[in-house]
């Protein structure tokens, strides 16, 4: 008995050494071919965080001397961080320098050719980030020099950055993000067209995850934002007819389709009200179709429209106008007999 006491001692004792062990040498690791493992001690590697923010907090603000001189600092205080078989942390403070000096696009071409070059950088997230931060800034207006002249806006270029940002981070968050980031971009510069295709594809692609569900309303909000009057083409309302795809990607297709499916939302987001909205623009674009043959002297034709108007909106205030239309062509009708 007095043995095995002794034995559990022994373990327990071994189990707390290995422990403490351990957490003195957690932090940042890295591997040199070349050498042996290599650990950063928690007391350095709280020196080397500090160090980062200290750089990155340059880095955002413009100070650009003094964030090379910190980086400069960086390497030498931590020469573990620097992996002999790559100049991936040279290749990430060019960038970042650049970026500090706000020639962003130069900055992204060089954090993109770490990310193809180097993907198993310990900096491979960092340069996903700032090129995320890039886009996000272009999107938002920052503008690019061309031909060191010229000066436009960024929007392409922005655009092209997220699409790849997704392509590469797949079904990460910040591959969300970037998708998010391009249909919002679109929507805000009224590209309804453009929003609608790039929420088709957010929504497709997560579509049983929240970001599915926004994508369906912001599909909706979208196509029925495309309408423009009804002296415009209405299948953005209602579809084409005879086409059951173009009705499931109309407004009322969108909108009937998130009801279906979170019918908990549908108050929330006015949906029967947009719906009912749907109906009297439709009306109203047919109700003007029938104006335009009763102008003309068509009255046969404006009365086939009125009915049409009559029999498939007969909630509408253009149906109770449609009403008024046909009856009054009917009594115009007598009159000529």
């Amino acid at each position: 008995m007095r043995e095995i006491r002794i034995r559990i001692v022994i373990v327990l004792a071994v189990m707390l050494l290995l422990s403490a062990f351990s957490a003195a040498l957690a932090g940042i690791q890295h591997l040199d071919k070349e050498r042996d493992w290599k650990f950063l001690s928690e007391q350095s590697q709280d020196k080397y965080l500090l160090k980062v923010t200290q750089i990155k907090r340059l880095v955002d603000t413009g100070q650009c001397r003094e964030a090379e001189k910190a980086f400069n600092q960086l390497k030498t205080e931590f020469p573990e961080i620097a992996r002999p078989d790559s100049n991936d942390l040279d290749i990430f403070i060019e960038a970042e320098l650049l970026r500090c000096k706000g020639r962003f696009a130069r900055a992204a071409r060089i954090y993109k050719r770490l990310l193809d070059e180097c993907p198993d950088s310990d900096f491979y997230e960092a340069a996903l980030d700032r090129q995320f931060r890039i886009a996000t800034a272009f999107l938002a207006g920052e503008k690019k020099n061309v031909l060191g002249i010229f000066k436009i806006k960024g929007f392409s270029e922005g655009v092209k950055m997220m699409e790849r940002i997704t392509e590469r981070a797949r079904d990460t968050a910040i591959a969300k993000e970037a998708a998010v980031a391009v249909a919002e971009s679109y929507q805000k510069r009224k590209k309804f067209e453009e929003a609608f295709y790039k929420w088709a594809e957010v929504q497709e692609r997560w579509q049983t995850e929240p970001i599915g569900k926004d994508a369906l309303l912001a599909k909706a909000r979208c196509k029925h934002a495309m309408y423009e009057g009804p002296e415009f083409n209405g299948s953005v309302l209602i579809g084409r007819p005879f086409n059951p795809e173009s009705y499931y990607n109309s407004a009322k297709g969108c909108y009937e389709q998130f009801k279906s499916r979170y019918p908990e939302d549908a108050e929330k987001y006015e949906i029967d009200e947009k719906l009912v909205l749907i109906k009297e623009q439709s009306a109203l674009k047919q109700f003007k179709i029938a104006q335009y043959y009763q102008k003309t002297g068509s009255e046969m034709s404006a009365n086939l429209y009125y009915r049409m108007v009559v029999n498939v909106w007969p909630q509408t205030n253009a149906a109770k106008r449609a009403k008024e239309m046909l009856v009054g062509n009917s009594g115009s009708e007598e009159k000529k007999q």
